[in-house]
């Protein structure tokens, strides 16, 4: 619902999309940025089981750091409406900041040390800078045609974390 209707959605449309009364959804969530914060925390929660998934599947290292990263991009585009709503629940919360932030390093560390370790990328990267260039390559997603740049973005990125065959690199 926030994706579409932004942050100003409607709280009796969330309730009855998601079947229950408006007196339930406020007693679970007593305010608007409460269920921001919730949502935000399930979207973390889920970014990091999916880097889990691709680190224990049958994916390459290099290719499941890939993954991952592009599905932040499609996360970020898919909820597009909901850019301020969380802008809104971040900023509030130093508590909820440091959550994701703490989630989502261990998620990509977790990704690029199995990368690391397969020789596959340079060892001179670290969780906080594949972070910091994912959030700089999604900061203008308000523009038109901004995913597929930044999917073909990511792409270069990760292969300029690769090493190079024979050679030393990071």
């Amino acid at each position: 619902m926030f994706s579409a209707g932004g942050p100003d959605a409607s709280l009796e449309a969330v309730a009855r999309r998601a079947g229950v009364g408006i007196g339930t959804l406020y007693r679970h969530f007593p305010t608007r940025e409460a269920l921001f914060e919730a949502v935000y925390r399930r979207e973390v929660d889920h970014l990091a089981d999916l880097a889990q998934q691709l680190q224990a599947g049958d994916v390459a290292p290099t290719e499941a750091l890939r993954r991952w990263l592009r599905s932040n991009v499609e996360f970020v585009a898919t909820k597009k409406g909901m850019s301020a709503a969380l802008a809104l629940a971040v900023n509030k919360s130093s508590d909820l900041s440091a959550y994701s932030f703490a989630r989502l390093t261990e998620a990509v560390g977790a990704l690029l040390d199995r990368a690391v370790a397969a020789g596959e990328i340079r060892a001179d990267i670290s969780p906080e800078d594949l972070l910091r260039a994912l959030v700089g390559m999604c900061y203008m997603h308000d523009q038109p045609g901004w995913q597929a740049s930044v999917l073909r973005l990511v792409d270069v990125f990760v292969d300029g974390l690769c090493r190079p065959m024979g050679g030393k690199s990071g």
